[in-house]
């Protein structure tokens, strides 16, 4: 299967995504109303119920499932991207299922549990695990950037802006910088290990969209600044 980006999203405009599928070539779309144009015979396009499963992590009723030879193209909405990813055998990522697109035949999925303490802030109760030959498509808000692991030096990342991590990798809930820094930051993930993590760069837009178009007045700002996490709870 081919997939091809026909733009970049911004704030204004969204993102439009090919698909081409050769013959024999078949994929599972979990937004299915997201498709805005379509070439191929009508047949090749098959609606059904999604697993009970997937109606839970997804929140939603129907998949669509496109058997090739066909071309379709998706639109996404404005600061929304997709990431296409080609597995592989060593593939150990841990993904949200809440942020995939689709999945192609091969896909294999595993279910795995989290500890209790990263469920309290992830609001997560499980990750899946993909594997097997085929592709699949990750949606993030912003860019989607891919960071290394190193097994001793540890790397912070925003738990909110965490798309996924090796299996093997160590994690910790944890600050840094000195005591104010730790005051006022989100959460984030400790990281150690091998391989690479995805994350997602336009987390924090909104958070930054409101400070530009804020007219708190000066006490309130001041609390915010003062208080430890006030910026989370003084709205």
């Amino acid at each position: 299967m081919d997939v091809q980006y026909e733009s970049e999203p911004t704030h204004i405009s969204g993102q439009a995504v090919t698909f081409r599928l050769n013959v024999g070539e078949k994929a599972h779309i979990l937004h299915p109303g997201q498709i805005i144009a379509y070439r191929g015979a009508s047949a090749n396009r098959s609606d059904k119920l999604m697993s009970f499963k997937g109606m839970y992590r997804k929140m939603k009723l129907i998949q669509a499932d496109m058997i090739g030879p066909c071309q379709f193209v998706a639109a996404l909405p404005p600061s929304v991207s997709m990431k296409s990813i080609q597995l592989t055998k060593d593939s150990d990522l841990l993904y949200d299922f809440k942020h995939l697109f689709f999945y192609t035949e091969g896909v294999k999925m595993e279910t795995r549990i989290l500890k209790m303490k990263n469920m309290m802030i992830t609001r997560d109760a499980i990750k899946m695990k993909f594997s097997g030959e085929g592709m699949i498509g990750i949606l993030t808000q912003g860019q989607i950037i891919e960071l290394t692991l190193h097994p001793e030096e540890a790397i912070y990342i925003d738990a909110r802006s965490v798309i996924a991590y090796p299996e093997n990798a160590k994690l910790e809930l944890s600050v840094y910088g000195n005591h104010l820094a730790s005051q006022h930051m989100n959460y984030q993930w400790k990281m150690t290990g091998r391989g690479t993590v995805l994350i997602q760069s336009g987390a924090r837009n909104r958070e930054l969209e409101q400070d530009l178009h804020n007219d708190a007045g000066i006490v309130k700002r001041v609390l915010r600044e003062v208080i430890p996490f006030g910026g989370i709870f003084i709205k």
